[in-house]
């Protein structure tokens, strides 16, 4: 299975991180919906738009994407987490077993994280690179 043709709704508040994610995006022929750049566009997107994933900032401008990911979580979008992870960032218990990828990323990483996403086996694959982290690991 490849992800052309996929909606991925990008949540990013770095511009130039973003304009790399959805050129990253569009590269493996997939649409971009956003880039939404803050809690309350992310909020309007998680609930409105029609994606097949998300790709998730953590931290957009101070405040914690939580709340987007929970609409989405409660819509069935799947979606992965892209941060720095400091050691103070904790997930709420409920996203402990959503995949989480480290920043820097590369391209290649990112089509990796939307294949285990979206394909047939998205529930029981392990992450296949070094870069996305164990679902359990605390951030």
């Amino acid at each position: 299975m490849d992800v052309a043709g996929k909606r991925v709704l990008v949540v990013e508040d770095e511009p130039f991180v973003a304009l790399g994610l959805e050129d990253n995006l569009r590269s493996l022929g997939c649409a971009v919906v956003g880039p939404a750049m803050t809690l309350a566009a992310a909020l309007l997107a998680a609930g409105h738009e029609s994606v097949d994933a998300a790709i998730l900032d953590v931290n957009l401008g101070g405040e914690t994407v939580f709340p987007a990911a929970a609409v989405l979580a409660d819509r069935g979008i799947p979606f992965v987490f892209c941060s720095g992870f400091s050691t103070g960032t904790r997930l709420p218990e409920r996203f402990n077993e959503v995949p989480r990828v480290r920043k820097p990323y590369t391209g290649h990483i990112i089509a990796q994280a939307l294949l285990d996403l979206l394909g047939p086996d998205a529930d029981r694959r392990p992450a296949a690179d070094g870069a996305l982290m164990e679902a359990r690991t605390p951030v």
